[in-house]
């Protein structure tokens, strides 16, 4: 399928993707912030400069785009149509990336939450799960453990 946008477009379009105070970032800090928990943000001293750094339990916060990090069996982790070997390679390499600095902060004696973006917008009320992953979790923990269930033409409002 041939993309509906000319070249220049979709480029605007991709550059304004923003990597910092995402939509889904600020849900989750607000929540935290509600809850009570204090944190630091985009730690850069720290591997893959987490969204959310809780120094006091020694754990970062990252909140993942399902397209952009590839959740395995989500419904976002969609490929593009056009540009394939591109698209694989750039979202390949981002995985790879993020394995190696979930690794490093490890080493460093840290732990890991990652939240999925498609667990914050179908299942938000389910959110308070991340606590004791924060408090106790593994070196690394992912939320929601599995991808919503996601109908074809479910909007993302539903």
């Amino acid at each position: 399928m041939a993309d509906v946008v000319d070249n220049a477009t979709r480029s605007r379009m991709m550059s304004g993707i923003q990597g910092r105070n995402t939509h889904p970032e600020l849900t989750v800090r607000r929540y935290l912030h509600a809850c009570g928990y204090r944190f630091r943000l985009h730690r850069r001293d720290l591997p893959g400069t987490p969204d959310l750094v809780l120094p006091r339990f020694r754990c970062a916060i990252y909140v993942h785009g399902c397209f952009w990090h590839r959740h395995a069996g989500c419904f976002y982790a969609t490929s593009p149509a056009t540009r394939r070997q591109f698209w694989r390679d750039k979202l390949e390499g981002n995985v790879a990336r993020d394995r190696r600095q979930l690794k490093a902060l490890n080493e460093l004696g840290w732990r890991a939450v990652i939240v999925w973006e498609c667990g914050l917008k179908h299942s938000l009320e389910f959110l308070y799960e991340i606590l004791p992953l924060i408090e106790m979790g593994a070196d690394v923990e992912e939320w929601p453990a599995q991808p919503p269930r996601v109908r074809r033409g479910q909007s993302d409002s539903d």
